[in-house]
């Protein structure tokens, strides 16, 4: 069985204006799937983290921190977010390893 690794995808929106104007009906549709997607992968234990950053220029990315047992499998799973498929946000996948995290109190 392959040992599980930590992965890192980047997010930004293709098209800025989503954050400077607001979504559009189909944009706001697929923001919705992208987030149930992720929750349920946290619900599964994959995904450990994702959040955004509040800058609405050109800087603005988000990401997700999530478990996979392979780079192929990360890329699967980062292709399948609905707002990467569907082109809504453009992503880049990077190993990552968590050095520090905090502990539940």
């Amino acid at each position: 069985m392959a040992e599980v690794t930590e992965y890192l995808y980047r997010i930004q929106p293709t098209r800025l204006e989503m954050l400077t104007q607001g979504p559009t009906p189909d944009e706001a549709t697929l923001v919705a799937q992208h987030f149930a997607y992720l929750q349920e992968l946290a619900a599964q234990g994959v995904v450990v983290l994702a959040g955004r950053t509040l800058t609405t220029d050109e800087r603005a990315f988000g990401v997700v921190i999530f478990r996979a047992r392979s780079e192929e499998a990360a890329r699967h799973i980062m292709n399948s977010d609905p707002a990467v498929k569907n082109g809504l946000m453009r992503a880049e996948l990077y190993p990552y390893r968590i050095a520090v995290m905090a502990t539940p109190a």
